[in-house]
């Protein structure tokens, strides 16, 4: 009877239903924790055609396979991102040659949607509240509970949810961050089988393969930082935006890339932010994971590998101590993850402003035609930390 007082007892209230949060109540369902996601967005997204591609490392795909009922649906979602390749671009000739080429790239390329959709479709769906922002949340005076306040878009009622733990996965706009860190300021950088990445001078663009015949591509743009609305990096694009950005293709890359990216239907923009990393990501009995630990870039391909890692982790450490030691869980979570995943965002921020041809102390702006060994080797993703280490 008491074993199941304690299990009723260990309830987690996640907030984002992104690929972080899906993760999280993966990890935290295999331990027997009880789960709730609360998620803002109407419906879990079904088959929806447009999103950014994303890279999954080896660690990251072995966790997925053991969260999901058949292995093989990961391997037909995906592609594999065998080669890793950065080849460099004359804007005047259109003329490219290849810089670094690693055939030992163990990768494989997932459309968002997809693979939200296979973990998402592994989990209860009983488990989700669909439709609730999170408003707030409170602490008890002995710290053993913690109550949530949402409300539901659908009709403004407010609803209070009781658990153990809050972990925010509400991404690098986080509002649950900003209660313990008002004052942290988000950096808006100036800036098939195969992952190319094309440089410029002072731009670059990615390109790799996705299931059901689609390319995913990213074109850098160093501008100001936008407006942001409704809590979100993603914005759809006017049509004066997209003719603007594709005279600037045609000064930069080859037709045959420019024609990739005239023949996309809706594009968008993607704003792009990090911040230095943070000592803490645990306060009493909330922690944050994924981009509302450590927001980062995307030119190191870390973001969801680090928030399927975090999530892995998190789940260990509260297996080992459970609920009554929750305190020790979350402070050896942190001791973990923080000094991994702050050297994988500064190192993602160092490859982002070498590719941008931005400034970096101590060292010459990055010429493709110019480019030396050390410059070389900066621009393998072999070359990240704990590339090939959970720790």
């Amino acid at each position: 009877m008491a074993e199941k007082q304690k299990k009723k007892k260990s309830k987690v209230i996640i907030v984002g239903g992104s690929i972080a949060g899906v993760s999280c109540a993966h990890a935290l369902t295999s331990i027997g924790w009880q789960v709730v996601v609360i998620e803002k967005t109407a419906a879990p997204p079904t088959g929806s055609p447009t999103g950014a591609g994303l890279g999954l490392d080896s660690l990251a795909q072995m966790l997925i396979t053991s969260w999901i009922a058949n292995p093989q649906l990961l391997q037909h979602a995906t592609l594999p991102l065998t080669i890793d390749q950065n080849q460099a671009s004359d804007s005047s000739t259109k003329v490219n040659w290849t810089l670094t080429r690693d055939e030992e790239f163990n990768f494989r390329a997932a459309h968002w949607a997809d693979l939200h959709g296979l973990l998402y479709n592994a989990l209860p769906p009983d488990i989700f509240l669909w439709d609730h922002q999170f408003i707030s949340f409170s602490i008890s005076e002995d710290k053993s509970y913690i109550k949530v306040k949402a409300i539901v878009l659908r009709n403004d009622k407010i609803v209070e949810i009781d658990g153990n733990l809050l972990v925010a996965a509400d991404g690098c706009l986080s509002l649950i961050r900003q209660n313990f860190l008002p004052d942290l300021k988000l950096r808006h950088p100036d800036l098939g089988k195969c992952l190319y990445f094309d440089l410029g001078s002072r731009t670059h663009c990615v390109l790799y393969e996705l299931p059901n015949k689609r390319l995913n591509w990213i074109f850098y743009v160093n501008q100001p930082e936008p407006e942001i609305k409704r809590n979100s990096v993603t914005m759809k694009v006017s049509e004066d935006m997209i003719e603007e950005m594709m005279k600037e293709a045609e000064k930069a890359w080859v037709p045959e890339l420019v024609k990739v990216m005239k023949e996309t239907k809706n594009p968008f923009l993607n704003a792009i932010y990090d911040c230095d990393p943070l000592r803490q990501i645990y306060w009493d009995n909330v922690v944050l994971i994924g981009d509302a630990a450590h927001p980062t870039t995307p030119h190191g391909l870390r973001s969801k590998n680090m928030s399927i890692l975090d999530a892995a982790v998190l789940g260990k450490c509260l297996e080992k101590w459970g609920v009554e030691n929750l305190h020790s869980a979350l402070g050896e979570y942190q001791s973990i993850r923080v000094p991994v995943t702050s050297k994988q965002v500064l190192h993602s921020r160092k490859l982002g402003r070498i590719k941008q041809g931005l400034h970096l102390p101590n060292r010459e702006q990055f010429d493709p035609k110019k480019a030396t060994s050390e410059d070389l080797k900066d621009l393998q993703q072999k070359n990240m930390p704990f590339f090939t280490s959970v720790y």
